[in-house]
C-alpha cells in the first residue's frame, strides 16, 4: 500500500501485519450487510446529518466496511471515498453502490495508515468501524491528518456500558487475549478518550449518548442465531472453540442469557434490543 502526503508519528508498527490480517479475515466471515441493514443501517443517515455532509463535499469514510455512511453521504451529493481494511466488505458495498445508481471511490486502506495526503478531505466519518483499530493514537491521528483545517470529523462508536458493550465482554471471556499493546474498542464509546485521542488536534468536540432499537427477532434465541450465522466477531470466536464442546456449551449458555437479559420486549412479544451509542462531531483545528 502506498501512502500520500506526511504520515503520523503514531502510525502502526510494520510487525502488526499478523493482526491485521487476522482482522481482515474476521470480518469478512458471515453476512455483514444482513448485520448492516438488519441492525445499523440507521447510523448511515444519522451521521451523514450531524456532520451536515452536502453537495460538492470531498468525504472519507474510515472502517466504512460495506459504505453504510459513505453510500448515505454519496446520495447527499458529495465526493465519496470508502475506505477499509477488509476487500470482501468494500466489495459488497461497490456493489450496492452499482446497484443504486451511485458513484463513490472504493480503497483498500487501513485506519491507522491512510494512502490519503494531509487535508484531502473536508470531512471524516467512521461509524462503529475506526474503534476497533488496535491503536487508537495512531487512528484518530489519521483521521485528523487527512481532514482539512477547519473540516468535520464525525465518529459513532458504541459505549461500554451499553448493550454491545456487554455483548463484546461476553465474547471477550472466549475469545483469545488481543495483542498486549491493543486497545480495547469500547474505549471510543467514552467520552473521556474521545476528547483525549481528538480534543488536542480538534476544537468543539460534541458527544452524545443516543439509542437505536434492534429487532425485532422472534425470541432471545433467535437473536442468537442470528448474529452466529452472520457476524464476524461472533462466528470467528465459536470457530475458535470448534475443538472444545464443553467450552462452546458454556459460551452458549452464556451468549443466550445475556440475549434473554438484555431483551426489551414485552413478554410474548418479539425479541428487541437497544443499543447505547455515542456519538461525536468535531473539527479539527486550523
Amino acid at each position: 500500500m502506498t501512502t500520500g502526503g506526511t504520515r503520523g508519528a503514531a502510525a502502526a508498527p510494520v510487525d502488526d501485519r499478523a493482526t491485521k490480517a487476522a482482522h481482515r479475515e474476521m470480518w469478512a466471515l458471515g453476512d455483514y450487510p444482513k448485520i448492516v441493514h438488519t441492525v445499523i443501517h440507521e447510523f448511515g443517515p444519522r451521521l451523514v446529518r450531524a456532520c451536515g455532509i452536502g453537495p460538492g463535499m470531498r468525504v472519507l469514510d474510515v472502517a466504512a466496511g460495506t459504505g453504510n455512511v459513505a453510500l448515505r453521504a454519496a446520495e447527499a451529493g458529495a465526493d465519496v471515498v470508502a475506505s477499509d481494511l477488509t476487500p470482501a466488505l468494500l466489495a459488497a458495498g461497490r456493489q450496492e453502490a452499482e446497484a443504486r445508481g451511485l458513484t463513490l471511490e472504493w480503497r483498500e486502506a487501513d485506519a491507522e495508515a491512510l494512502p490519503f495526503e494531509d487535508g484531502a478531505f473536508d470531512v471524516v466519518t467512521s461509524a462503529v468501524g475506526a474503534m476497533f483499530a488496535p491503536h487508537h493514537e495512531a487512528a484518530a491521528g489519521e483521521m485528523l491528518r487527512v481532514c482539512r483545517p477547519g473540516g468535520v470529523i464525525g465518529m459513532i462508536n458504541w459505549t461500554p456500558e451499553g448493550t454491545i458493550g456487554r455483548f463484546f465482554r461476553t465474547l471477550g471471556a472466549y475469545a483469545p487475549p488481543p495483542p498486549p499493546d491493543a486497545e480495547s474498542p469500547l474505549l471510543w464509546g467514552t467520552e473521556e478518550h474521545v476528547r483525549r485521542m481528538l480534543g488536542g488536534r480538534a476544537r468543539a468536540v460534541e458527544t452524545s449518548r443516543e439509542v437505536i432499537t434492534s429487532g425485532p427477532f422472534e425470541d432471545p434465541e433467535a437473536m442468537c442465531a442470528f448474529y452466529k450465522e452472520n457476524f464476524g466477531p461472533v462466528i470467528n470466536v465459536y470457530r475458535g472453540l470448534a475443538d472444545d464442546p464443553a467450552r462452546t456449551a458454556e459460551l452458549d449458555r452464556d451468549y443466550l442469557e445475556y440475549a434473554r437479559s438484555t431483551n426489551r420486549g414485552r413478554p410474548g412479544e418479539p425479541a428487541r434490543y437497544e443499543l447505547e451509542y455515542l456519538l461525536v462531531v468535531a473539527r479539527r483545528a486550523g
